[in-house]
């Protein structure tokens, strides 16, 4: 048997194992903590909201073991099951130029991948998020989002391929440098463009009308140095009951967003206290901080690609006799997410460094009592565990728990 296809089978079933493990872990700790709301919460949080995130979080856990499952029958059928060979295949025994052929391999793969993603999103949508009442999504709306998330992947994808085909083949040995920085400027496009032209193909983003939020919040802008192109409310609750509030673009095109839902569930000053937060992602540079942690990893991830495609054991381990251009790019996003899994800690612990600093900037430009109330609402109306297990917290949640963060909070306060 290839080596590497032993690497790969041990590294899957390890990743699986212990995302299953840990899932596991999470639910007996949330289970042992549903009949007690914690006592930093007893005055805000009912027992029966209390219950209703334990059940939620179990829920999810559950979904999520079988969809860690269902992904790993997946990615051993594309792989050492042939399914890639199979497709790839398909489309060498038209007798198409390279370019072609390789530019319909992908476009199918992606489209076959998106096919095999309908039953585990649909799912979720339409039982998990139902039965708990956040789902707020049609058939109609559901269809209608992976139509035009297809059409996309049509009208933007098709060019990016060829660009990374002809890269590959056409600027010798160090072509993944070239990629990669292809891709990074595609990145700061996309991050440019996606407020004005992409975002509004699926959802509605009015300008806020409230006049005295609207006026509280370009004080908050004013305070923090941020100079935005608008202040919009986006129909989130089509979708979902779920809350949230961001800022996007980049350059001249920075937006402030909020959730429709979120106005509905908050007053005006935990409102400017979450908007602070976000905002102290802005201040603190987090967002240049993680644009060069996306630099850094995808000019590694291009390189051991670069490596790899160039040596015949990375096709043979996972399953494929045909080497192309193509062919390694669909196996290295196959594989890389096995591989990544690993970093997961560490990418965990940096975001919830970075969500402390935020809060801290926000109790500085703000109050640190809104934004205590307010992460407690969000808390609840998201039923969001209060309770989670701390190795799978530090693992796997970008964001500190609640306890954790209104500490740190009133810590600093005092």
């Amino acid at each position: 048997m290839n080596e590497f296809t032993v690497i790969f089978v041990v590294a899957l079933l390890l990743m699986t194992g212990i995302e299953i493990w840990l899932s596991l872990r999470q639910r007996r700790h949330v289970i042992a903590n549903r009949d007690a709301v914690p006592a930093a919460f007893k005055e805000q949080i009912s027992l029966s909201a209390h219950q209703k995130a334990a059940d939620y979080t179990v829920a999810k856990g559950g979904f999520n073991r079988s969809e860690s499952l269902y992904g790993m029958v997946i990615l051993l059928l594309w792989t050492l099951g042939g399914g890639l060979a199979l497709l790839a295949g398909f489309w060498a025994n038209l007798g198409w130029s390279e370019m072609t052929t390789g530019i319909a391999l992908l476009l199918s793969f992606f489209l076959i991948g998106s096919l095999l993603d309908l039953p585990t999103s649909w799912y979720k949508t339409f039982v998990l998020e139902e039965k708990f009442g956040f789902n707020r999504n049609t058939p109609k709306l559901f269809f209608s989002d992976i139509f035009k998330q297809s059409a996309l992947m049509l009208i933007i994808g098709a060019p990016l391929i060829w660009a990374a085909l002809w890269l590959m083949g056409s600027t010798g040995a160090y072509w993944w440098l070239f990629l990669w920085a292809a891709w990074m400027g595609f990145a700061l496009i996309m991050m440019w463009a996606y407020p004005a032209f992409i975002a509004p193909m699926f959802n509605k983003f009015t300008p806020l009308e409230d006049a005295e939020l609207k006026q509280r919040v370009e004080k908050l802008l004013a305070r923090c140095g941020f100079k935005s192109q608008g202040i919009f409310v986006m129909d989130g609750s089509r979708r979902s009951g779920h809350g949230n509030a961001y800022f996007t673009g980049i350059g001249n095109n920075k937006r402030i967003v909020f959730f429709d839902t979120l106005l509905n569930t908050l007053n005006e000053d935990q409102i400017e206290a979450v908007l602070a937060h976000e905002l102290g992602h802005f201040r603190r540079k987090h967002v240049v901080k993680n644009m060069i942690l996306l630099a850094v990893l995808s000019l590694i991830g291009l390189a051991l690609l670069g490596w790899a495609s160039a040596q015949s054991w990375f096709y043979t381990g996972l399953g494929v006799s045909t080497e192309s251009n193509a062919v390694a790019l669909a196996l290295f996003m196959l594989v890389i997410p096995v591989f990544s899994f690993f970093l997961h800690p560490l990418l965990t612990s940096m975001s919830r460094k970075y969500e402390y600093e935020a809060d801290a900037y926000a109790a500085s430009v703000s109050n640190a009592d809104d934004l205590i109330d307010a992460l407690v609402a969000l808390y609840q109306e998201n039923a969001s565990t209060l309770t989670p297990d701390p190795l799978v917290s530090a693992i796997y949640d970008s964001h500190p728990p609640a306890a954790m963060r209104i500490a740190q909070l009133q810590t600093g306060r005092a």
